[in-house]
């Protein structure tokens, strides 16, 4: 079915000479869709902005529409409920909660497009995790208005960048499609098809822009960028570009160093801090307590620069964050998924009418647990490194010298073997 461009009504030409309106119909499947009409005019570097920082636009949009129906609950006069926290401690919350999963895809034009649920519920004051209804009078509207009120609330700017001081704004667009989602089966959008139709975005990466590849290095990233190039080659040149380090390291002379004291005993004096006595040059307990506090900080420091991401990310074109995320009250737990499918994978080839030791049998857990959607496409061949197409060039020239070196050897040694012996067999 051919699909219309979402033409301009102003035709003219942008300032580089190119057309700024497409008139053309195209197929579903051509190449141009999704492209820019003029590469030169097109912000790439806001684009792979927006990628890393959509999950931060999305926790705010969430919390703006928890904030908005707490304030409504509060209106309505509905009071807060009290929970017990896990360390013992009695606190008010909110009688109504959000619960929401998502799934982020990445468009033919390479920015990241959310498909989310969201689902009202109500707060338990004996057990906190439990799902039940919202309070009388939450309706699906108030849930609708919520996200719709949040998603033109919620905009911020980026932390400055050498390349751009203010740094970027990060809103969401004007296409915002909410449909209510019935369980009966009765409405127009029903939960099969809303299952059917997240399954289908969580198994998508970024084939769906013609860009395929591991993560990049600085060995690897002159093949896949170009600030020249196409679309996809100047995103990750962006994404190389922007998420370069900012910084200047202090020399290795100016960086401040724990004083050493020197080795052996010294006059016995008392710890000021711990008032511990000693005749070491450093306090043991005050020391052992510091290495202790050390040993739980992380391996290695976090940046201070928040554009660092994109390096990492840049195979990605800027997204670093998971395709598919869900609130805690959501639904079942990831790990209890991948644990019953591991379980079901084991014993697949068993008996499965023949309970396990302590449980049900294994295929019915398997069967109420798991659910699996998804399809395998093909999405290409070759190398993903020219050093791994060298090296496997190399080793099949390698393997057709073996073979004619052996052939040749053969035959020299079939044509000087006298004909009344017979050549042993190899």
């Amino acid at each position: 079915r051919a699909e219309p461009c979402h033409p301009r009504r102003d035709a003219g030409l942008c300032p580089h000479g190119r057309p700024a309106v497409c008139w053309a119909r195209h197929e579903a499947g051509d190449a141009v869709l999704g492209q820019p009409l003029c590469l030169d005019c097109y912000d790439h570097d806001h684009q792979v902005i927006w990628n890393l920082f959509s999950g931060e636009l999305w926790h705010r949009t969430k919390q703006a529409a928890e904030r908005w129906l707490a304030k409504l609950a509060r209106r309505r006069g509905i009071p807060r409920v009290e929970v017990v926290t896990a360390s013992g401690k009695t606190r008010k919350v909110p009688p109504v909660r959000l619960s929401p999963g998502k799934v982020a895809e990445l468009q033919a034009r390479g920015a990241v497009h959310f498909h989310a649920i969201a689902r009202l519920d109500g707060v338990d004051g004996l057990d906190p995790d439990a799902v039940v209804p919202p309070p009388a009078g939450f309706t699906v509207d108030d849930l609708l208005d919520a996200l719709r009120h949040a998603a033109a609330q919620i905009a911020f700017h980026t932390p400055a960048h050498p390349d751009r001081p203010e740094g970027w704004p990060i809103a969401w667009g004007d296409q915002l499609d909410l449909e209510p989602i019935a369980t009966d089966g009765t409405g127009e959008v029903t939960d099969g098809m809303v299952a059917g139709y997240l399954a289908k975005y969580a198994t998508k990466s970024t084939e769906a822009t013609g860009h395929t590849s591991t993560r990049l290095t600085a060995d690897t990233i002159d093949d896949y960028a170009d600030a020249d190039g196409d679309h996809t080659a100047r995103l990750i040149d962006a994404c190389w570009r922007i998420g370069r380090p900012t910084g200047t390291p202090a020399p290795l002379s100016e960086r401040p160093h724990d004083h050493r004291p020197t080795p052996g005993f010294v006059d016995r004096w008392e710890c000021p801090d711990c008032g511990t006595h000693t005749r070491y040059a450093a306090c043991p307990v005050c020391v052992a307590q510091r290495q202790a506090a050390l040993d739980t900080e992380p391996t290695k420091p976090g940046t201070s620069n928040p554009y660092a991401r994109l390096r990492r990310w840049a195979h990605m074109l800027g997204y670093g964050g998971h395709f598919l995320t869900k609130g805690r009250r959501y639904s079942v737990t990831f790990q209890l998924l991948r644990d019953t499918r591991v379980a079901y994978r084991r014993h697949e080839h068993q008996d499965h009418e023949q309970p396990t030791a302590g449980g049900p049998p294994v295929n019915s857990v398997a069967e109420e647990a798991t659910l699996i959607v998804g399809t395998l496409t093909f999405a290409g061949v070759g190398w993903h490194t020219t050093g791994d197409a060298l090296l496997a060039n190399t080793a099949a020239v390698m393997a057709r010298e073996r073979r004619t070196t052996g052939r040749e050897e053969l035959a020299h040694e079939l044509a000087t073997t006298p004909a009344a012996v017979a050549p042993a067999a190899a």
